[in-house]
């Protein structure tokens, strides 16, 4: 019989698809074509049934789905390290924002998404969610580095960077909605800020919107005490019951942080199929508070992960997250099998897939999805000896033992070094904003 024709296997000492059943596969191997996983399993089997144009061995690698960031805001990564130690309040109105009124144009945010799309495919990142001014310079500079993405444009009260207005921030947002209406990787999504920046006309406004573009809405919400108490302060309830009342909540929002959540709170939640992104390293060095995410997932509630920017994270390593909401959830409810490391990774790319409606494209390893996959050498001493692969995954650094990443079976990542970006006149760049705001 003869083979199948292929453009690429790749083989590997380890293979977790990331699917029900879930299964580790020894000496595995994914078939690709035309972008899409043609086949996944044992490598003999694989490549019994497929000639490759290539193919590729990686005795010592994990395979795996590629990482889902489902929040971010990829321009901060030119403020890293910028505002240091202080709580989220002062963080944003005494540090962050006026730095933001003073350098946040065009070529900031170019530079800016440029340094976190390199820092993020490092990390095996295949797919990222961004929220932040020139939407449309990050949507452009994602689709060059050939990630998958969704954009949320920002819809906030007051003037800023990008809009004098909400009413220019929608306009603006549906111009770039229909730029990339046909678009195979790059998704437009509303950017509401947080509760307390939009006007509740807007909200209404977003709603009908989002339902008529079948778009996503992606909102900070219960970040901390501070918030939870001055939403309640304006508009008599919280945040989550405030947007109760505009039935915001549903499974195209995509709530961010959500620290602060009552009892109550939680079955409205579960009965609305709202989307949960947990930032955990961002919540900690803000000291924001804990999102209970043990109670959330056993409500079945969606749970994913997202770096937040790196001005309050310092990293954008979706594999670090994991490991700290699986430590966290252990230490808060003193229980070593609270989250364990298959959930947590689930929340590192199915179910951030999930999140960003992309399940039937990405987030896992099946025959007929996008060919989004990364490879992690688990050689290093940092992962010897080598008992529990799933583990080490999780609870070591393996983010910087990323060595291939593929998006649609292209290579954007082969042995380290990035295929599509020039790492020297990014990193250039950046110590050249970094002069520029020291002065």
């Amino acid at each position: 019989m003869s083979k199948q024709p292929a453009d690429l296997v790749v083989e590997a000492r380890w293979l977790i698809p990331v699917t029900e059943p879930w299964e580790i596969i020894e000496a595995g191997a994914i078939a690709v074509g035309d972008g899409r996983i043609l086949a996944i399993g044992p490598a003999a089997a694989v490549l019994d049934r497929f000639q490759p144009a290539r193919h590729l061995s990686l005795p010592t690698h994990t395979l795996l789905p590629g990482l889902v960031n489902a929040h971010g805001h990829a321009a901060m990564s030119l403020l890293r390290g910028f505002a240091e130690d202080v709580p989220l309040q002062s963080w944003l109105k005494q540090r962050i924002w006026p730095l933001e009124a003073r350098w946040a144009d065009r070529a900031f945010v170019r530079d800016g998404v440029r340094l976190a799309l390199a820092e993020m495919i490092s990390r095996g990142i295949t797919c990222f969610s961004d929220m932040y001014f020139f939407p449309e310079t990050t949507a452009e500079e994602a689709r060059l580095a050939g990630v998958r993405a969704q954009i949320a444009f920002p819809v906030i009260e007051f003037a800023n960077a990008w809009s004098d207005s909400t009413e220019e921030a929608f306009h603006k947002g549906f111009d770039l909605h229909d730029l990339y209406r046909n678009d195979p990787r790059i998704r437009i999504a509303f950017g509401p800020h947080s509760v307390y920046s939009i006007a509740t006309a807007d909200l209404d406004k977003i709603l009908t919107f989002s339902e008529e573009l079948d778009a996503n809405v992606q909102i900070h919400l219960h970040e901390n005490a501070t918030e939870l108490n001055d939403c309640r302060r304006l508009f008599g309830m919280s945040g989550i019951d405030h947007l109760h009342a505009h039935d915001l909540l549903g499974p195209r929002l995509q709530a961010v942080h959500m620290t602060q959540i009552s009892p109550r709170e939680l079955e409205l939640l579960a009965a609305s199929s709202v989307q949960i992104v947990h930032c955990p390293t961002s919540n900690a060095k803000l000291g924001s508070g804990l999102c209970p995410v043990t109670e959330l997932l056993a409500a079945g509630i969606n749970v994913c992960l997202g770096t937040d920017g790196a001005a309050s994270n310092n990293s954008l390593d979706i594999l670090g997250e994991a490991r700290l909401a699986s430590l966290l959830a252990k230490l808060t409810r003193t229980d070593a099998a609270a989250l364990p490391a298959r959930t947590a990774l689930e929340m590192a790319t199915v179910r951030g897939a999930r999140a960003l409606g992309l399940a039937a494209e990405t987030g896992s390893l099946q025959a007929g999805l996008a060919a989004d996959f990364i490879a992690v050498d688990m050689s290093g001493p940092g992962q010897q000896p080598l008992f529990d692969p799933l583990a080490q995954l999780i609870h070591t650094s393996s983010g910087a033992r990323v060595s291939h990443v593929w998006v649609d079976g292209e290579c954007l990542l082969e042995d380290y070094a990035l295929t599509r970006m020039d790492t020297t006149a990014i990193l250039a760049n950046a110590a050249q904003w970094q002069q520029r705001m020291q002065q």
